[in-house]
């Protein structure tokens, strides 16, 4: 299965900054009709809207609100692809004071909002003669990073889900994606301290490249593609194994 850009209607959430902004922005630049800015903040997007004109429409979404997602979805009847890029992370170690609280919040947006966004989206897209889902998560579905131990148990849940939807997804004709940057140059990397770092436009440029090659993974920068050297060979003989009957 593969996917191009060009000529399709894109929808990514938590488009006004970062990786969500730099996907817009690549997308657009491959020749996409429109994209859906779906923000919980309409008035994050200006800039956006200012630079594209009718390329962008600006949707509200809350990741964490499953009315604001199904009222997006009534909006954007027309989208091949989604970008479920929205995400949270909360500093905190097993034992932090926080920990539990910071779970709970990162698992409402980071795994139960993939979940609410794939079940509103996925009668529209198996309408399509082509379409895609792209799931943001991360290295750190794949291995722990111990201060932000939380965050990570929540993207391998959310990794898991990526799974369960692809085999789901199948039949119907959709693509996904699990896209799994190491740490890039955002708002979130600052917050976890994280220095050096690939920019947005690598996962961008990654995601572009994976859907026309069909495939289920992109490691796209390079903290990424160092785990993936290490976990390809799993990743072939387990992960992109048959799903079993």
């Amino acid at each position: 299965m593969s996917f191009s850009i060009e000529g399709k209607v894109a929808l990514v959430t938590g488009a006004n900054r970062g990786i969500g902004k730099a996907i817009v922005e690549a997308f657009i630049a491959q020749g996409a009709s429109k994209v859906y800015l779906a923000v919980r903040n309409p008035e994050s997007t200006v800039a956006l809207a200012q630079q594209y004109g009718d390329k962008v429409v600006t949707l509200t979404l809350d990741a964490g609100d499953a009315a604001s997602i199904k009222q997006a979805a009534t909006q954007a009847q027309d989208v091949d692809i989604v970008v479920n890029n929205a995400g949270v992370l909360e500093v905190a170690d097993p034992l932090a004071d926080n920990a539990e609280a910071a779970l709970a919040h990162e698992m409402n947006i980071n795994v139960y909002g993939l979940m609410r966004v794939a079940q509103a989206f996925a009668p529209i897209l198996a309408e399509k003669e082509q379409a895609a889902f792209v799931q943001l998560n991360s290295v750190a579905s794949i291995k722990n990073f111990t201060p932000f131990t939380t965050y990570s148990a929540s993207k391998a849940a959310a990794y898991s889900i990526t799974q369960g939807l692809r085999d789901k997804f199948l039949p119907l004709g959709i693509q996904v994606l699990s896209v799994h940057p190491g740490p890039i140059k955002t708002d979130m990397a600052d917050k976890a301290g994280f220095e050096e770092s690939d920019p947005a436009s690598s996962v961008a440029d990654g995601i572009i490249t994976a859907l026309a090659s069909g495939d289920f993974h992109v490691f796209p920068d390079s903290m990424a593609k160092e785990v993936m050297a290490a976990y390809q060979s799993f990743a072939d003989a387990v992960i992109n194994a048959p799903a079993a009957e």
